[in-house]
């Protein structure tokens, strides 16, 4: 005798909307930015002041892992706010369904005329999308969000914690290495790479001009070295 047995239920984990990749993706490029310029100040503040490269990596390291877990620490901090936003506006048109529907439908039917579609038409659109899906309906259209995916700040933490560590070990790694003849020009040629690649991706991500980008990135890289190096000559 043959038994059938159920087929095993999965759980489908929800696609992430390109909004929310880009968000975490963000978070991994400035991390990594700011965790080179965090780190390479630092180095060249000690590195100025003292040839001891023990003294040196574990300046250099302390301040890594303060740079990366505070990077995280602001990311889920500025993400958590956005997401309870945005939950937030969810929960209120929630409630206008029970007692302002009307207005709402009117208020999707004004999203698509603006959009030149014609009144009639937008009323029909209108009506038939907070029939079918009225929650979903009035966030997208009123801010712009798709009902069930909130930005997560755990993404955007972790995402700033390994990238600002992976930058600081750019860096750190390069001024260990280096013999001491080549410690200073070395660092200052790598943090330059390393800075112009991130400005790359961050204004591509941003549509931003990339070559002011990646300029504007390695002037704040040599002015950081240039000031944390004189505040280690100083002392």
């Amino acid at each position: 005798m043959t038994t059938l047995k159920a087929p095993l239920k999965t759980t489908e984990k929800p696609h992430q909307t390109m909004e929310e990749k880009m968000n975490t993706l963000r978070a991994g490029v400035l991390g990594s930015n700011d965790g080179i310029l965090t780190v390479v100040g630092v180095l060249f503040s000690v590195a100025a002041a003292t040839t001891n490269n023990f003294t040196i990596f574990i300046a250099g390291l302390a301040d890594l892992l303060a740079c990366a877990f505070s990077m995280a620490a602001g990311e889920y901090a500025s993400v958590s706010s956005q997401s309870d936003t945005e939950k937030a506006a969810v929960a209120i048109e929630k409630a206008r369904l029970k007692t302002a529907k009307d207005d709402q439908i009117k208020e999707v039917q004004a999203f698509y005329e603006a959009k030149g579609v014609t009144s009639e038409t937008a009323l029909a659109i209108a009506k038939d999308l907070m029939h079918k899906k009225p929650l979903a309906t009035i966030v997208n259209v009123k801010y712009d969000l798709e009902l069930g995916h909130y930005m997560n700040p755990w993404a955007a933490a972790f995402a700033s914690l390994f990238s600002a560590a992976f930058g600081g070990v750019f860096p750190l790694v390069t001024m260990i290495l280096l013999p001491e003849a080549y410690k200073m020009t070395g660092t200052i040629i790598a943090v330059t790479i390393a800075v112009s690649i991130t400005a790359f991706i961050s204004a591509k991500l941003g549509d931003g001009k990339v070559k002011v980008s990646i300029i504007r990135n390695i002037l704040i890289g040599l002015i950081t070295m240039a000031i944390h190096y004189g505040i280690g000559q100083l002392f």
